[in-house]
């Protein structure tokens, strides 16, 4: 079955963005440093990873559609309309600027985030959805089509940023499906539990 997996690098302090995050800095300061655990060698997203990073990002490389915020994919130009040679679903609230046009994978949705994940979760065709985005990740756990999430602690305190979880409706319960401790990162897989 098709599944929805959220994947993050965050701080401990909860930040998955620095300060200053705009398209002219995307992640914003020292963004890096919550990827490092990776070990990329290339360009993200579709770079290799050493150690424990290969195994993650094969991992996420296995999946068959992203779904990601307009804010995100925007920032880091829809991934050059190539995010592991997958289609990429744009939650939006309005049409795509035209220079998305170029990009033959990647698809606008403006009817909402139930209809956007119905639709990754389509294309994936039996595999699962890689979820990208603070935004988006809270607008899924609002809407119940968050399954799991992927999260990457990062051993840094960055006290100011984006935060992943900054507004939520309401209590939401997880229950821990993994949790690998590794020097650089501790990774921790979370399914949501609905209804």
């Amino acid at each position: 079955m098709t599944k929805s997996v959220l994947y993050m690098s965050m701080s401990l302090d909860g930040y998955i963005a620095g300060s200053n995050d705009n398209p002219g800095n995307p992640g914003g300061d020292d963004f890096m440093r919550l990827h490092e655990w990776y070990g990329f060698e290339g360009t993200p997203p579709n770079t290799k990873g050493t150690g424990w990073g290969a195994r993650f990002m094969d991992e996420g490389h296995a999946t068959g559609a992203v779904l990601a915020g307009r804010r995100t994919v925007e920032q880091v130009d829809h991934w050059g309309g190539d995010h592991h040679g997958v289609p990429i679903f744009v939650v939006s609230h309005r049409p795509p600027d035209p220079s998305a046009a170029k990009y033959s994978l990647v698809t606008y949705v403006t009817d909402g985030i139930e209809s956007a994940m119905a639709q990754a979760k389509a294309a994936a065709k039996g595999k699962d959805v890689m979820v990208h985005g603070a935004y988006t990740a809270q607008r899924a756990l609002e809407a119940g089509v968050l399954d799991e999430l992927q999260v990457h602690q990062i051993p840094v305190l960055f006290g100011a940023g984006r935060r992943l979880f900054d507004t939520l409706p309401s209590r939401i319960e997880l229950e821990i499906v993994r949790v690998i401790d590794t020097p650089d990162a501790t990774h921790i897989r979370y399914r949501v539990i609905k209804g």
